[in-house]
This record gives C-alpha cells, sequence and structure tokens, in this order.
C-alpha cells in the first residue's frame, strides 16, 4: 500500500527531527511531531504516540546526565501536573479541537515574542512553590490535551535561569513520570491501541541516534543564546500549529 508507506516513512522522519529536537532543548518533541503528524495520522492517534515517544528520550537523558538534574523543582512540577493531565485528557475527549490548536499557537508565538523582546524578565533566585503549582499544572493540562508539556516548563526553567545541561537533564526527570502517567490516562481512554504501538516500534531506529547526536548539540549551547533558540523555535511551532489547523491540512 503505497499510502501507509509513505505514511510510515513520513512519521519515521517526523520522530528524528521531533527526538533531536527534544534531545538538543531538553523539550519540543511533541511542539514538532503533533502538528506534523497531523498531516498524516489522526490527532488521537498522534498525541498517545508522541508522549510514548517521550518516555522513551526522558529515560535515556536520565540514565545519561542524571548528575544535572534539578530533583525539588521536577518534583513539584510533577506533582501538580498531575493534576492537570485530568482536565487536559477531557479536552481531548470532549474540546473543539479547531479552536484550542488556534488559541495555543496564539499563546505560544505571544509569549515566546514577549520572551525574545523583553529586557528584564523575571528572575527567579530559588524555587517558587507558586510558579511552580502555575507552571506544573498548565503543563500537565497541555500534555493531557496535545502532548505539549513544554511551553509552561521553558518559562520556568527561564525564570530560574537553568544552564542548558540542566534544563535539558531537569525537564526529563519531568517527562519521565509525567509522561508515564498521561499514558496510563491514555490507555483508560482506550487511546492506546495497536496503532499506536505500531508506529512507535518504527520510529525506535531513527530515535535511538537522534538521542545520542542531541545531546552532543546540547552541550555546545551556552549562556542566553540557548534560550532564544528555544524561543524562536517556539514562535515556529506556533505559527506551524495555526497555520496547519486553519488550513485543514491533516489526515
Amino acid at each position: 500500500m503505497p499510502g501507509m508507506f509513505s505514511t510510515i516513512v513520513s512519521i519515521i522522519l517526523i520522530s528524528f527531527l521531533a527526538t533531536l529536537v527534544r534531545s538538543t532543548f531538553g523539550f519540543g518533541e511533541s511542539l514538532i511531531a503533533v502538528p506534523l503528524m497531523v498531516l498524516f495520522i489522526p490527532l488521537d492517534v498522534a498525541v498517545p504516540l508522541s508522549v510514548l515517544m517521550s518516555i522513551f528520550v526522558a529515560l535515556v537523558v536520565v540514565i545519561q546526565d542524571h548528575k544535572e538534574i534539578h530533583f525539588s523543582s521536577a518534583r513539584w512540577l510533577i506533582l501538580f501536573a498531575l493534576l492537570g493531565i485530568p482536565v487536559g485528557l477531557l479536552i481531548l475527549t470532549c474540546g473543539n479541537e479547531y479552536w484550542v490548536k488556534i488559541v495555543l499557537g496564539i499563546l505560544i508565538v505571544l509569549y515566546s515574542g514577549y520572551s525574545l523582546l523583553a529586557k528584564n524578565a523575571p528572575l527567579l533566585e530559588q524555587d517558587s512553590r507558586g510558579w511552580l503549582f502555575v507552571c506544573g499544572f498548565l503543563s500537565g493540562v497541555l500534555g493531557g490535551a496535545y502532548g505539549l508539556n513544554g511551553p509552561p516548563l521553558i518559562v520556568y526553567g527561564n525564570m530560574r535561569r537553568w544552564s542548558a545541561k540542566h534544563f535539558r537533564a531537569t525537564l526529563q526527570a519531568y517527562f519521565l513520570p509525567a509522561s508515564f502517567i498521561g499514558v496510563v490516562g491514555y490507555a483508560v481512554q482506550g487511546l492506546l491501541g495497536w496503532t499506536v504501538i505500531k508506529y512507535f516500534l518504527f520510529c525506535l531506529p531513527a530515535m535511538i541516534p537522534a538521542i545520542f547526536l542531541g545531546r552532543y548539540f546540547n552541550h555546545q549551547l551556552h549562556g542566553r543564546p540557548f534560550f532564544r533558540y528555544v524561543y524562536g523555535g517556539l514562535i515556529v511551532i506556533g505559527l506551524l500549529l495555526i497555520v496547519f489547523t486553519v488550513s485543514g491540512l491533516k489526515s
């Protein structure tokens, strides 16, 4: 079946690109994978697939760089995300997909643009329980609905001025349990079927080299330019999400 073959090849290529971005910056595979994958497969397949990818990447990175993890921050972000995941699952199963994606894309672009242009971005000298709650809860909502945990976590990491290495490692300590919980939720909702597993197995051979290549790139990034790359990438993804949704470019 030429159509199925081209779909599988496209999903594998997307998984390589998404994993490379995730391993380089610590997040972002869903921001790339979900908007691009829905051009070829349904949203309720793309989101669980993206979360399975997240679990695998996070596991490898945590093993690689566990010494770089801010465990206290990761622990509280996970706990507060647990409160948001059920809300996200409700949005995924009952919400208006078109308008939620449009609003999400607009918010990503606006906040990222503000963060790039702001001269005096908020700075947290130490962990803030209030900001941990806000960022953790919102990441749980976005993760449960669309597998897009990243943006609220970027906000917190930026305020804490984490280095590229700490940012990448700490986010994986968050993503590993949070994504696992998300997968359990998808299974309960009946969204984790053989189709999702099949695509994940096809993607594994492309994901493994992307993880190690991304780690090399991450170790070349230093200081504020790291977050400029992050927010610039978010703007591109937000715009693509809006364009794809408005154009109706999906399977």
